[in-house]
């Protein structure tokens, strides 16, 4: 086999360390803007910040999910046997909906209820972030393999 797909060979860890690599640029992507919100929306930038969110904030959510499922198939993790890998893809769940329902409507109603919208599907997503780390930090429950 060439040594350009080693990559691709199961036991080889670089695969698993690229896709971890991604994993965290694009939550670092997904969850650093949304510190910036609540300033720039004071400063009645709701427009701008609804455009940032779905134009680098969503898209970073979507590859983060990529890069796991990614890093969960080439570890051969069972997604069922290992509850913080489950509960956390709940959350991600959680936090695209409130992208999509309560951010995105933003960038199209520049009113009051779109603001409030807005707000708490920041808010959600800040609680999303907050409960995702600890899980992926502290690891609840161990991994359960596939093999």
């Amino acid at each position: 086999m060439p040594a350009v797909f080693a990559i691709l060979v199961p036991e080889n860890n670089d695969l698993y360390r690229i896709l971890y690599f991604v994993h965290l640029l694009t939550a670092f992507a997904a969850f650093g803007p949304l510190f910036l919100y609540p300033r720039l929306q004071r400063a009645g930038e709701t427009a701008a910040v609804a455009r940032l969110h779905m134009r680098l904030v969503f898209p970073a959510l979507v590859l983060m999910w990529v890069a796991g499922m990614g890093m969960a198939g080439v570890g051969e993790i069972s997604l069922a046997g290992t509850p913080f890998v489950t509960a956390t893809i709940v959350l991600w769940l959680i936090a695209l909906v409130a992208s999509w329902f309560l951010i995105r409507p933003a960038l199209t109603e520049p009113d009051e209820g779109a603001r409030s919208k807005m707000a708490m599907g920041v808010g959600i997503t800040h609680l999303v972030l907050v409960a995702a780390l600890y899980l992926m930090i502290f690891k609840p429950g161990g991994y359960e393999f596939t093999t």
